[in-house]
C-alpha cells in the first residue's frame, strides 16, 4: 500500500475513532440516548394525588419544588378527604390517594390491590376557641363532650358558655383518626360538619365556645389547643405515643408505582422533602418516631 493511501485509510480511522468518542462523551450512542429518554419519560407528564386534607399541605409544597426542578411535570393536589383518596385511587381515577387511615379501616375499598406509601406522621389535636376558659381535658371529658354528655364549658372549669361542636365530614380520615385514639371509638355527636381542615380552623377561631380537631400542621399563633390527662399535643409526645391521637400519613398507588408516579414518590422519601419540609410543616418523619404502630392500634 502506498504512503498516500495509508494516510487516507489512517485519516479516516481516526474520523471514525473521533465520532465514536464523541458519542460515548456527550450520551449520543443509543445506550445513553435511551436511558435519557427513559428518564424523561418517567419525569414528564401529569398525575393527580386526591384525598386527605391534613396531607394535602405537605404533598402541594413537595410538589411545588418537584415541578421546579423536572421541567414537563405536572402534579395535581386535592383535597376531599381521605375516604375520596381511597375510593378514587382503587377505581384508579387518580394515581395516588392521599389518606390518614390505612385502607384497611375504609370499607368498600380492596386494600389488597392498594400499595401503601408512608411519607410523614401527623399529631391530631383538639381545638377550642382562646376564651372558653379550659387549657385540660381528661380522656373522659373529651368524649362526653364530643357525644353530647356535656354541653357547656363550666362543666369542666370554663366559662359558662354553651359548647359548639364542630365536626369534620364522615368520610375524612382526621375524623376517623381523632374518633379512634381520642375518643376511645365513640361516635361523635350530629352537628355542623366542615369538608376541610381550612374552614374548621376559621370557625373556631372565630366561634366562642367552639371546639374541634385539627392536624399538627393546621396549627397557627390564632388557634388553642388542649392538653389531655395534663399531656400536652407536641411532636416528642407524639414519636412517644405519650400522645396517642396522631395517624401516619399514607400516600396510596393501585398496584406498583411507575413512571412520574413513581419518581414523585420516591422524591417524597427525599431528603429534600423529609430534612427541609416535613418538620417544618408541623409534621413528623417516619424515621422520628419512636414506636410503630399497625391497623389494629398494636405498638411496636
Amino acid at each position: 500500500m502506498g504512503v498516500k493511501r495509508l494516510i487516507q485509510a489512517g485519516l479516516i480511522a481516526g474520523v471514525a475513532f473521533s465520532l465514536a468518542a464523541c458519542g460515548n462523551k456527550d450520551g449520543s450512542t443509543s445506550a445513553s440516548k435511551e436511558a435519557t429518554e427513559k428518564n424523561e419519560e418517567i419525569t414528564t407528564g401529569s398525575i393527580t394525588a386526591v384525598g386527605s386534607t391534613a396531607l394535602q399541605p405537605l404533598v402541594e409544597a413537595a410538589a411545588e419544588k418537584y415541578q421546579e426542578n423536572h421541567a414537563g411535570s405536572t402534579i395535581n393536589v386535592q383535597g376531599g378527604g381521605s375516604g375520596t383518596g381511597l375510593s378514587q385511587v382503587a377505581t384508579e381515577a387518580v394515581e395516588i390517594g392521599n389518606s390518614d387511615v390505612f385502607a384497611e379501616e375504609k370499607e368498600g375499598v380492596d386494600a389488597k390491590a392498594l400499595v401503601d406509601h408512608r411519607v410523614a406522621v401527623v399529631g391530631i389535636t383538639p381545638v377550642i376557641h382562646k376564651d372558653t376558659g379550659v387549657t385540660n381535658l381528661t380522656k373522659e371529658q373529651l368524649i362526653d363532650i364530643f357525644t353530647g354528655k356535656i354541653t357547656n364549658w363550666k362543666e369542666v372549669g370554663g366559662n359558662n358558655q354553651e359548647i359548639v361542636v364542630v365536626n369534620r365530614a364522615a368520610g375524612s380520615g382526621t375524623r376517623a383518626s381523632f374518633e379512634k385514639w381520642g375518643l376511645g371509638g365513640a361516635k361523635s355527636i350530629q352537628s355542623q360538619e366542615q369538608d376541610s381542615s381550612g374552614a374548621v380552623r376559621k370557625i373556631i377561631n372565630e366561634t366562642p365556645g367552639a371546639i374541634s380537631y385539627l392536624a399538627f400542621s393546621y396549627i397557627d399563633d390564632q388557634t388553642k389547643t388542649l392538653s389531655i390527662d395534663q399531656v400536652k399535643p407536641t411532636e416528642a409526645n407524639v414519636a412517644t405515643n405519650d400522645w396517642k391521637i396522631w395517624s401516619y400519613e399514607h400516600m396510596y398507588t393501585k398496584g406498583e408505582a411507575t413512571g412520574l408516579t413513581q419518581s414523585f414518590l420516591a422524591y417524597m422519601m427525599s431528603a429534600a422533602v423529609q430534612d427541609e419540609l416535613v418538620s417544618k410543616m408541623g409534621y413528623l418523619p417516619i424515621t422520628a418516631m419512636k414506636v410503630e404502630r399497625d391497623v389494629d392500634g398494636t405498638i411496636k
